[in-house]
């Protein structure tokens, strides 16, 4: 079964609890498209799945190889162009800083491996999202 999320929808803004089952997060629109900015944006959601990844990637195969690294940090933007027949271009800059005693290769080869993440490699990959449909929420009937 592939992953669900649930989202309710608030009165204010644009304000949604976005909800996994177990963890929820807000999210929200900035000021500027008349949200009231007390949450993530779609955008910020998309980069931190990203960032996230990349990051537990590195502490992965650091782990996997029994290298010994300390924090990892990491800097990512998202920069969106609208092309031709408004299209959109997506740029991603990823800086991760990696501390711990490593060698030059060995940094060279988690920097390597955190662009291969699972995140990086989907968006990459063939996507099929299908058209919304309206959500029909039944009763449950009591017996």
């Amino acid at each position: 079964m592939g992953k669900k999320i649930n989202i309710k929808n608030l009165p204010t803004g644009y304000q949604s609890l976005i909800t996994n089952g177990r963890h929820a997060i807000v999210g929200d629109e900035p000021m500027a498209s008349k949200g009231t900015d007390l949450g993530f944006s779609p955008e910020d959601l998309i980069l931190s799945s990203i960032a996230m990844c990349k990051v537990a990637t590195v502490r992965y195969i650091a782990r996997k190889n029994n290298w010994t690294i300390g924090e990892v940090d990491g800097e990512f933007e998202l920069n969106v162009k609208r092309g031709e027949g408004g299209k959109l271009s997506t740029h991603v800059t990823a800086k991760i800083k990696i501390e711990g005693d490593l060698t030059a290769e060995q940094k060279t080869e988690l920097l390597k491996q955190a662009d291969a993440c699972y995140v990086h490699r989907m968006i990459e990959g063939e996507w099929n999202i299908e058209s919304a449909q309206e959500l029909i929420i039944t009763e449950a009937v009591t017996a």
